[in-house]
Formats: structure tokens, sequence, C-alpha cells
């Protein structure tokens, strides 16, 4: 061996230094070599089947698997030179966290791709607008716990008191679930709207006052358009802590009608304006197959009718009542047949005198 390389550096031979070196650029060259396999050959041979997924794994695994070839190879490098045993274990602990955080990358970007490539879709298509806000935020939190795992067991092999860590954590999580209870309980509010799915969007909902149309359906609030067109957030906590009246889950909507016609209105025009409102609920197609239609009063300056429809699911109720109403004005007033309105009719008895002289 030539006496230029038994020169010491840093406790190591100039050989021992070359060795290493050569071992690691060994390991550099295999990298790339794997990754041409994976990038020439594996791909096009998954390429030819019938499933995505294979075409997945191997997208996210060669890049892990060429950072691991990689830290075999330092770590090979390292075990032939000395260092001071500070030095060492240091080094030692840094590749066991280095490999560790490598194998928790590819298991989060394997879990983050199937979701995307697979679960979103599904969602995108779901008719539910609910899911697709959901899984962005349970997407990242997801990942955000495979990193936490995966720094955790990295520490751990380490060396480091994980479980005071913890502990710290702990104590430390306390106090912000304190700060941020009403965040928690409004999205435990969401993911009861999510899961029992009391309403949905565009659902009309009676809650704490307000009466509108629901709008939109987040993690934290949810917005509800009011009949007088305002747009009103309520926290998702409110719809756990009250009762929530979903009015468009009704099968239909009932409409109580009381006309009165006048007192010299004759009984063969009574049973006209009866069969008059039959036609109008019979021809109308917003209309259920239920009605009430009966001749029940005598008022004061009315004889009353009572007609009762109902509205099916689905249709516009403002739209429905002004169609029926019209049509019930328009077809009485063609038959003859009036209204009444309160009127009082006086009869003075006017008593004849005789004077007598």
């Amino acid at each position: 061996m030539p006496e230029f390389l038994e020169k010491t550096f840093y406790n190591n031979t100039l050989y021992q230094w070359g060795v290493s070196l050569l071992i690691v650029l060994g390991f550099v060259i295999f990298a790339k070599i794997i990754f041409w396999i994976f990038k020439k050959i594996v791909r096009k041979a998954t390429a030819k089947t019938q499933t995505k997924l294979d075409d997945l794994l191997i997208d996210m695994i060669e890049e892990p698997v060429v950072v691991f070839v990689v830290l075999m190879g330092l770590l090979l490098a390292f075990q032939q030179l000395v260092f001071p045993d500070w030095l060492d274990d240091w080094l030692t602990k840094a590749m066991h966290v280095a490999i560790t955080v490598n194998f928790t990358w590819l298991v989060a970007r394997t879990i983050d791709t199937i979701i995307k490539e697979y679960l979103a879709p599904m969602v995108a298509a779901s008719d539910n607008q609910l899911d697709d806000q959901i899984l962005p935020l349970a997407r990242k939190g997801i990942r955000s716990i495979i990193w936490a795992l995966g720094i955790l067991l990295a520490l751990n092999n380490a060396g480091y008191n994980v479980g005071a860590l913890l502990a710290g954590l702990g104590i430390g999580g306390i106090a912000l679930a304190m700060a941020a209870k009403d965040t928690v309980a409004n999205m435990f509010g969401g993911l009861t709207i999510f899961v029992d799915k009391p309403f949905k969007i565009k659902d009309r909902i009676k809650i704490g006052g307000f009466d509108g149309i629901v709008e939109e359906i987040g993690i934290r609030s949810s917005r509800i358009r009011t009949l007088e067109g305002r747009l009103v957030t309520i926290p998702n906590h409110k719809f756990t802590d009250s009762f929530v009246e979903n009015v468009s889950s009704e099968p239909n909507r009932k409409v109580s009608l009381n006309l009165g016609l006048t007192y010299d209105t004759p009984p063969e025009k009574m049973e006209l304006a009866m069969k008059i409102l039959n036609n109008i609920h019979a021809n109308d197609p917003g209309l259920g197959d239920n009605i009430w239609l009966v001749f029940d009063s005598f008022g004061d300056f009315s004889l009353g009718i009572n007609f009762v429809y109902y509205i099916l699911p689905g249709q516009d109720k403002t739209e429905v009542m002004s169609r029926v109403h019209l049509n019930i004005l328009k077809q009485f007033n063609e038959a003859g047949l009036e209204f009444a309105f309160p009127t009082q009719t006086i009869y003075t008895h006017k008593e004849n005198t005789t004077n007598i002289n």
C-alpha cells in the first residue's frame, strides 16, 4: 500500500476515507440503476395492466427506495471509519432518524395518493357537499397523524424519552383544547350533520327563530338564506343543542282556504262552487290526491266553504298557491259567484200613528 494512503486524518487513514467514499459512490450509482429500472422496465410492465393501483404504488415507492439505498450506503461507509464516541453515537442516531423519516414519507405519500386517486373522485361524484369539505380536512389530518407517529418513532429510535415528551404535549394539549373547545364543538356538530343528515343543501329548515333555505354546510358553521333574503351563519354546535325542523321533509304542504259566498247564492250555485273547486284540484299537477271540501258554515254575512288541499313535495308553495287561488277567482267570477264581504242590513220598523183632535 502506498505510504501516503497510510496518513491519518481525523483518526482515519486516507485509505479508510477513500473506501468510505467509494462505498457511498457505489450505492449512489446502485440507487440510480434502481431508479432507471423502475422508470424504464417496471413502469412499462405495470402500464400494461388494467388496474391503476400498481402504477400508483410504483410511483410512490421508487423515490423512497432510492433514498433508502443511499442511506444504507452512508451507514456502511460510516462503519468503515473510526469516530469519537460522541460523534459515533450522534451519527448512529441520525441514521436511525433518517431511515424512520424515509419510511414515514413512503407511508404518508402512498396513503395520500390512494385517497386522492380513489376516494376523492367518489366524493366528488356524490350529491352531498359536506363530504367535499370534510375530505380535504380528513386528508390533512391523516397525513399529520402519520407524520406525528413517524417523528415520535424516530425520536424513540434516537434514544429520546418519548414518554416525557408526550406528557409535556399532553399538558399543552389540555390548555389548547380548553381554548379551542368551541371550535371542536363546531367540528363535532359538522360531523353530526354529515352522519345523521338531518338536512341537506337546498332544504328549508327552522332553527333558533330562523326560517330559511340551507345554502352551505361547512366544517365549523353552516349558512341559511332566510325567507327575507338575509344570509345567516349558524355555528354547527347549535344543530346538536337545538331542535331543527326540516320543513322540506314533510310529505305535503297543507293549505286551508275559507271561502265565503253571499247569502243570496242559491243552492244550485253553491253546488256549482263545490264542483269548480273539485275540478281545479283535479287538474292542477302541483296538488296531491287528498282534499277536504265542505259547505261548513252559515256565517254572520256569508255562506262558508272550507277548501283544504295539499301541495306536492318539491313544488314551489307560493307559485302553486297563486295559481290555484287565481283559478278560483277567475272561474267564480265567470260563473257569477259573488264573494261576500262584511255587510250589515238594518231593518227599521215604522209605526203608524193617528192624531185625535
